[in-house]
Protein backbone atom coordinates (compact mmCIF):
# COMPACT_ATOMS: atom_id res chain seq x y z
CA UNK A 1 0.00 0.00 0.00
CA UNK A 2 1.22 3.26 -0.77
CA UNK A 3 -0.14 6.04 1.51
CA UNK A 4 0.18 9.55 3.34
CA UNK A 5 -1.95 11.01 6.07
CA UNK A 6 -1.40 12.92 9.27
CA UNK A 7 -2.81 15.46 11.78
CA UNK A 8 -2.53 18.10 13.38
CA UNK A 9 -3.50 20.12 16.45
CA UNK A 10 -5.45 22.90 16.90
CA UNK A 11 -6.13 23.76 20.57
CA UNK A 12 -7.82 20.19 21.94
CA UNK A 13 -8.50 19.36 18.27
CA UNK A 14 -7.09 16.73 16.13
CA UNK A 15 -7.65 18.37 12.27
CA UNK A 16 -6.80 15.79 9.79
CA UNK A 17 -4.56 16.34 6.91
CA UNK A 18 -4.29 15.65 3.29
CA UNK A 19 -4.81 11.41 2.77
CA UNK A 20 -3.73 9.69 -0.22
CA UNK A 21 -4.27 6.18 -0.89
CA UNK A 22 -2.77 3.86 -3.23
CA UNK A 23 -3.51 0.31 -3.90
CA UNK A 24 -3.73 -2.59 -5.89
CA UNK A 25 -6.64 -5.41 -5.12
CA UNK A 26 -5.08 -8.48 -4.46
CA UNK A 27 -7.59 -11.54 -3.93
CA UNK A 28 -9.80 -13.31 -6.23
CA UNK A 29 -13.14 -11.97 -4.09
CA UNK A 30 -14.95 -9.46 -5.23
CA UNK A 31 -15.33 -5.90 -2.19
CA UNK A 32 -17.72 -3.20 -2.28
CA UNK A 33 -15.46 -0.03 -2.68
CA UNK A 34 -16.16 1.98 0.41
CA UNK A 35 -15.62 -1.08 2.22
CA UNK A 36 -11.90 -2.06 0.44
CA UNK A 37 -11.18 1.86 1.34
CA UNK A 38 -12.07 1.54 4.91
CA UNK A 39 -9.79 -1.15 5.65
CA UNK A 40 -6.68 1.29 4.22
CA UNK A 41 -7.92 4.44 6.13
CA UNK A 42 -8.74 5.53 9.64
CA UNK A 43 -11.86 6.94 8.05
CA UNK A 44 -15.75 6.29 8.66
CA UNK A 45 -17.99 4.72 5.36
CA UNK A 46 -19.96 8.07 6.02
CA UNK A 47 -16.69 10.21 5.23
CA UNK A 48 -15.20 7.87 2.45
CA UNK A 49 -18.96 7.53 0.52
CA UNK A 50 -18.82 11.54 0.52
CA UNK A 51 -15.64 11.52 -0.61
CA UNK A 52 -16.42 9.14 -3.53
CA UNK A 53 -19.89 11.15 -4.44
CA UNK A 54 -17.55 14.38 -4.61
CA UNK A 55 -14.82 12.21 -7.19
CA UNK A 56 -11.98 11.96 -4.58
CA UNK A 57 -11.95 8.28 -5.63
CA UNK A 58 -10.47 6.38 -8.85
CA UNK A 59 -10.17 3.04 -10.13
CA UNK A 60 -8.28 2.14 -12.83
CA UNK A 61 -9.91 -1.62 -14.60
CA UNK A 62 -7.46 -4.62 -15.71
CA UNK A 63 -8.14 -2.66 -19.24
CA UNK A 64 -6.19 -0.17 -17.50
CA UNK A 65 -9.09 2.36 -18.02
CA UNK A 66 -8.90 5.21 -15.59
CA UNK A 67 -11.92 6.39 -13.89
CA UNK A 68 -13.60 8.73 -10.70
CA UNK A 69 -15.89 6.23 -8.73
CA UNK A 70 -18.96 7.64 -7.45
CA UNK A 71 -20.98 5.08 -6.60
CA UNK A 72 -21.03 3.45 -3.43
CA UNK A 73 -22.01 0.03 -4.43
CA UNK A 74 -19.19 -0.10 -6.41
CA UNK A 75 -17.51 -3.44 -6.49
CA UNK A 76 -13.04 -3.99 -6.58
CA UNK A 77 -11.99 -7.15 -8.98
CA UNK A 78 -8.80 -8.42 -8.85
CA UNK A 79 -6.08 -6.65 -9.39
CA UNK A 80 -8.05 -3.52 -9.73
CA UNK A 81 -5.70 -0.42 -8.92
CA UNK A 82 -7.43 1.81 -6.59
CA UNK A 83 -6.54 5.43 -5.63
CA UNK A 84 -8.32 7.45 -2.66
CA UNK A 85 -7.32 11.42 -2.03
CA UNK A 86 -8.75 13.10 0.40
CA UNK A 87 -8.75 16.89 1.45
CA UNK A 88 -10.89 17.72 4.38
CA UNK A 89 -10.30 21.95 3.27
CA UNK A 90 -11.94 20.28 -0.15
CA UNK A 91 -14.35 17.78 0.35
CA UNK A 92 -16.26 20.14 2.93
CA UNK A 93 -15.75 23.17 0.51
CA UNK A 94 -19.05 24.43 -0.93
CA UNK A 95 -19.26 25.64 -4.38
CA UNK A 96 -20.14 28.48 -5.80
CA UNK A 97 -23.14 28.16 -8.55
CA UNK A 98 -22.39 28.54 -12.04
CA UNK A 99 -25.22 30.42 -14.28
CA UNK A 100 -26.54 28.59 -17.99
CA UNK A 101 -26.45 31.87 -20.22
CA UNK A 102 -27.09 29.86 -23.07
CA UNK A 103 -28.25 26.49 -24.47
CA UNK A 104 -27.41 25.43 -28.14
CA UNK A 105 -27.66 21.67 -27.66
CA UNK A 106 -24.29 20.45 -29.11
CA UNK A 107 -22.69 22.97 -26.65
CA UNK A 108 -23.61 25.62 -24.21
CA UNK A 109 -22.05 28.75 -22.48
CA UNK A 110 -21.62 29.25 -18.80
CA UNK A 111 -20.65 32.03 -16.40
CA UNK A 112 -18.15 30.32 -14.14
CA UNK A 113 -18.02 32.44 -11.00
CA UNK A 114 -15.14 33.39 -8.98
CA UNK A 115 -14.04 30.43 -6.72
CA UNK A 116 -15.08 27.49 -9.25
CA UNK A 117 -12.50 25.77 -11.14
CA UNK A 118 -13.60 24.97 -14.59
CA UNK A 119 -12.23 20.84 -14.59
CA UNK A 120 -11.61 19.01 -11.06
CA UNK A 121 -8.38 17.08 -9.94
CA UNK A 122 -7.54 14.01 -8.18
CA UNK A 123 -8.76 15.24 -5.04
CA UNK A 124 -11.79 16.05 -6.23
CA UNK A 125 -14.57 17.48 -9.08
CA UNK A 126 -17.70 18.95 -7.17
CA UNK A 127 -16.20 22.69 -6.91
CA UNK A 128 -15.96 22.62 -10.86
CA UNK A 129 -17.91 23.92 -13.13
CA UNK A 130 -17.87 20.93 -15.50
CA UNK A 131 -19.18 18.46 -12.39
CA UNK A 132 -21.72 21.33 -11.55
CA UNK A 133 -23.34 21.27 -15.04
CA UNK A 134 -23.36 17.17 -14.96
CA UNK A 135 -25.45 17.61 -11.64
CA UNK A 136 -27.65 20.25 -13.50
CA UNK A 137 -28.33 18.35 -16.67
CA UNK A 138 -29.07 15.15 -14.63
CA UNK A 139 -26.21 13.36 -16.09
CA UNK A 140 -28.79 13.23 -19.30
CA UNK A 141 -25.79 15.36 -21.05
CA UNK A 142 -22.40 14.47 -21.47
CA UNK A 143 -19.84 16.96 -20.52
CA UNK A 144 -17.12 17.35 -22.35
CA UNK A 145 -14.28 20.71 -21.60
CA UNK A 146 -13.16 22.75 -24.34
CA UNK A 147 -11.22 25.71 -22.84
CA UNK A 148 -10.52 26.77 -19.44
CA UNK A 149 -10.04 29.66 -16.89
CA UNK A 150 -8.61 30.03 -13.75
CA UNK A 151 -10.04 29.59 -10.71
CA UNK A 152 -10.11 33.33 -9.57
CA UNK A 153 -11.27 34.59 -12.92
CA UNK A 154 -15.12 34.73 -13.45
CA UNK A 155 -16.04 34.92 -16.59
CA UNK A 156 -17.53 32.71 -19.81
CA UNK A 157 -16.94 29.00 -20.79
CA UNK A 158 -18.14 26.86 -23.12
CA UNK A 159 -18.77 23.22 -22.64
CA UNK A 160 -19.38 20.44 -25.27
CA UNK A 161 -22.23 17.93 -24.74
CA UNK A 162 -20.90 15.38 -27.48
CA UNK A 163 -17.69 14.21 -28.39
CA UNK A 164 -18.54 15.41 -32.28
CA UNK A 165 -18.48 18.67 -30.75
CA UNK A 166 -15.63 19.14 -27.94
CA UNK A 167 -13.91 17.81 -31.51
CA UNK A 168 -15.26 20.85 -33.68
CA UNK A 169 -15.00 23.76 -31.12
CA UNK A 170 -11.65 22.25 -29.65
CA UNK A 171 -10.18 23.16 -33.41
CA UNK A 172 -12.06 26.08 -33.59
CA UNK A 173 -9.91 27.61 -30.10
CA UNK A 174 -6.68 25.82 -31.43
CA UNK A 175 -6.74 27.40 -34.87
CA UNK A 176 -7.48 30.59 -33.05
CA UNK A 177 -11.04 31.06 -34.54
CA UNK A 178 -12.71 32.33 -31.44
CA UNK A 179 -12.54 35.92 -30.55
CA UNK A 180 -12.05 36.03 -26.79
CA UNK A 181 -12.32 39.19 -25.24
CA UNK A 182 -11.64 40.37 -20.73
CA UNK A 183 -11.82 43.10 -19.37
CA UNK A 184 -9.43 43.95 -16.17
CA UNK A 185 -8.00 46.81 -13.77
CA UNK A 186 -4.37 46.78 -13.55
CA UNK A 187 -1.52 48.35 -11.87
CA UNK A 188 -0.38 51.79 -13.01
CA UNK A 189 -1.53 54.16 -15.98
CA UNK A 190 -1.60 52.01 -19.22
CA UNK A 191 -1.51 55.54 -21.33
CA UNK A 192 -4.44 57.41 -22.84
CA UNK A 193 -8.04 56.05 -23.61
CA UNK A 194 -7.80 54.03 -26.72
CA UNK A 195 -4.42 53.25 -27.07
CA UNK A 196 -4.19 49.97 -28.34
CA UNK A 197 -0.91 47.93 -27.73
CA UNK A 198 0.23 44.49 -27.87
CA UNK A 199 2.36 42.25 -25.48
CA UNK A 200 3.88 39.26 -27.11
CA UNK A 201 6.55 37.99 -24.49
CA UNK A 202 7.16 34.39 -24.88
CA UNK A 203 5.65 32.04 -22.14
CA UNK A 204 6.62 28.37 -20.70
CA UNK A 205 8.78 28.68 -24.53
CA UNK A 206 5.87 29.41 -26.58
CA UNK A 207 4.43 32.01 -28.36
CA UNK A 208 2.17 34.23 -26.18
CA UNK A 209 0.53 37.16 -27.94
CA UNK A 210 -2.12 39.22 -25.87
CA UNK A 211 -3.77 42.75 -27.47
CA UNK A 212 -5.04 45.37 -25.30
CA UNK A 213 -7.24 48.36 -25.71
CA UNK A 214 -7.09 51.18 -22.71
CA UNK A 215 -10.60 52.15 -21.42
CA UNK A 216 -9.38 54.88 -18.93
CA UNK A 217 -7.40 55.60 -15.91
CA UNK A 218 -8.26 56.56 -12.83
CA UNK A 219 -5.40 58.85 -10.76
CA UNK A 220 -6.29 58.76 -7.36
CA UNK A 221 -6.30 54.82 -7.60
CA UNK A 222 -3.26 54.41 -9.67
CA UNK A 223 -5.31 51.93 -11.82
CA UNK A 224 -6.50 51.72 -15.23
CA UNK A 225 -9.02 49.90 -17.08
CA UNK A 226 -8.64 47.55 -20.13
CA UNK A 227 -10.15 45.70 -22.69
CA UNK A 228 -8.45 42.80 -23.46
CA UNK A 229 -7.79 39.66 -26.39
CA UNK A 230 -5.38 36.88 -26.40
CA UNK A 231 -5.11 34.84 -29.20
CA UNK A 232 -3.09 32.33 -27.38
CA UNK A 233 -4.14 30.41 -24.41
CA UNK A 234 -1.11 30.17 -21.98
CA UNK A 235 -1.20 29.51 -18.55
CA UNK A 236 -2.09 32.44 -16.65
CA UNK A 237 -1.66 34.60 -19.99
CA UNK A 238 -2.91 37.75 -19.46
CA UNK A 239 -2.07 38.05 -15.25
CA UNK A 240 1.55 37.17 -16.67
CA UNK A 241 1.48 39.44 -19.24
CA UNK A 242 0.52 42.66 -17.89
CA UNK A 243 2.80 42.12 -14.47
CA UNK A 244 5.66 41.70 -17.29
CA UNK A 245 5.35 45.08 -18.39
CA UNK A 246 4.84 46.63 -14.69
CA UNK A 247 0.97 46.36 -14.74
CA UNK A 248 0.06 43.61 -12.38
CA UNK A 249 -4.06 42.61 -12.29
CA UNK A 250 -5.64 44.25 -9.33
CA UNK A 251 -6.06 41.34 -7.18
CA UNK A 252 -3.94 39.12 -8.50
CA UNK A 253 -2.74 36.83 -5.68
CA UNK A 254 0.15 35.63 -7.80
CA UNK A 255 1.60 37.77 -9.67
CA UNK A 256 2.61 41.25 -8.95
CA UNK A 257 3.11 43.60 -5.93
CA UNK A 258 1.32 46.64 -4.74
CA UNK A 259 -1.72 45.12 -6.34
CA UNK A 260 -3.47 42.94 -4.02
CA UNK A 261 -7.09 43.73 -3.12
CA UNK A 262 -9.48 42.67 -0.94
CA UNK A 263 -11.72 42.73 -3.89
CA UNK A 264 -10.45 39.31 -5.43
CA UNK A 265 -8.69 39.29 -8.67
CA UNK A 266 -10.22 42.33 -11.37
CA UNK A 267 -10.27 40.26 -14.49
CA UNK A 268 -13.48 39.17 -16.13
CA UNK A 269 -13.72 37.04 -20.04
CA UNK A 270 -16.79 38.95 -20.71
CA UNK A 271 -17.21 37.88 -24.66
CA UNK A 272 -16.68 34.68 -26.79
CA UNK A 273 -17.18 35.19 -30.38
CA UNK A 274 -16.61 32.40 -33.13
CA UNK A 275 -18.48 30.42 -36.23
CA UNK A 276 -20.77 27.85 -34.95
CA UNK A 277 -19.40 24.43 -35.87
CA UNK A 278 -23.47 23.00 -36.65
CA UNK A 279 -25.31 25.99 -37.62
CA UNK A 280 -22.45 27.66 -39.37
CA UNK A 281 -23.38 31.39 -37.81
CA UNK A 282 -21.62 33.61 -36.78
CA UNK A 283 -22.37 33.76 -32.55
CA UNK A 284 -21.03 35.98 -29.76
CA UNK A 285 -22.34 35.37 -26.29
CA UNK A 286 -21.92 38.24 -23.63
CA UNK A 287 -22.02 38.58 -19.66
CA UNK A 288 -25.30 39.80 -18.44
CA UNK A 289 -24.97 43.17 -17.60
CA UNK A 290 -24.14 43.65 -14.41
Amino acid sequence: MSSGAGYFCTGRMKVMEKLIVKERMKTDKPELLPDFLQRLTNLSKIKIKDAMAKGAAWKTDTRRKRKRIRRATETVQYNDYVELYYDPAIISAVPPTPQLLYDLIHYSVWLKPVGLMTQGTDFGDHCSLLRQAEIYFQSRRGIYPVHRLDRETEGLVVIAHTPEAAKRLSILFQKREVVKEYRASVLGNLGEPDKVDIIKVPLDGKESITEYRVQGYDPFLNISTAVIWIQTGRKHQIRRHFESIGHPVIGDPKYGKKNKSDQGLQLRAVSLAFRCPFQRTDRCFHLPED
